[in-house]
């Protein structure tokens, strides 16, 4: 399973990490697109994060969904925007986000003398390997598996409730299908509704 398929399955699951229990993602994107794609998409100014985790916001949203040949990153889709407006938004959160930002800069600053931002593709890669797997992580770094499995899941809720999250996915919305025949006789047989 290839990892932006493994992320549209986690994007159906519950967000309960998040406490996001009546959320409207798709408002919500909408809206954090909406002021990022407005006549000045570069203005975005962060109501909750301070610079330092606007920026690894945004790095690491990207190592979580890049940009491929199918389509657009997390960065493109309005995910550290959309991010931004439920920490707003959710007050719960705040204070799991921040120490979660908080843990992934210092340890890169432990392991390489810079806030995650500043650090090569490659050693942030190498940081992210061991907090992504919970199995294979060490105890030291529970913390860190903790805030990154839940930023992941916020990641793909963000991405695949975006616009081009929805085109990534092939979601074609309510079109009309007026070449409608019934159900196939094969799923009326399944479920025993044939005579």
């Amino acid at each position: 399973m290839e990892r932006r398929d493994m992320l549209k399955l986690m994007a159906t699951l519950p967000l309960g990490t998040w406490a996001l229990a009546a959320v409207d993602v798709g408002a919500a994107a909408q809206r954090a697109a909406g002021v990022m794609m407005a006549d000045q998409p570069e203005v975005f100014v962060p109501a909750f994060f301070n610079a330092l985790e606007w920026r690894t916001v945004r790095v690491l949203v990207d190592l979580v969904i890049p940009r491929d040949e199918r389509s657009g990153s997390a960065t493109d889709a309005g995910v550290p925007e959309f991010m931004d407006f439920i920490m707003v938004e959710y007050t719960d959160n705040r204070a799991r986000m921040r120490s979660g930002l908080g843990w992934l800069n210092a340890e890169s600053r432990s392991r390489y003398g810079k806030p995650f931002p500043g650090i090569t593709v490659t050693e942030q890669t190498a940081i992210v390997e061991d907090i992504a797997w919970p199995r294979r992580a060490k105890p030291e770094h529970a913390a860190g598996v903790r805030f990154f499995n839940a930023f992941r899941d916020l990641t793909a809720t963000g991405f695949f409730s975006s616009l081009i999250g929805v085109r990534d996915l092939g979601y074609q919305g309510n079109m009309p299908n007026m070449a409608w025949t019934g159900c196939p006789p094969e799923v009326l047989k399944h479920i025993g509704a044939t005579k």
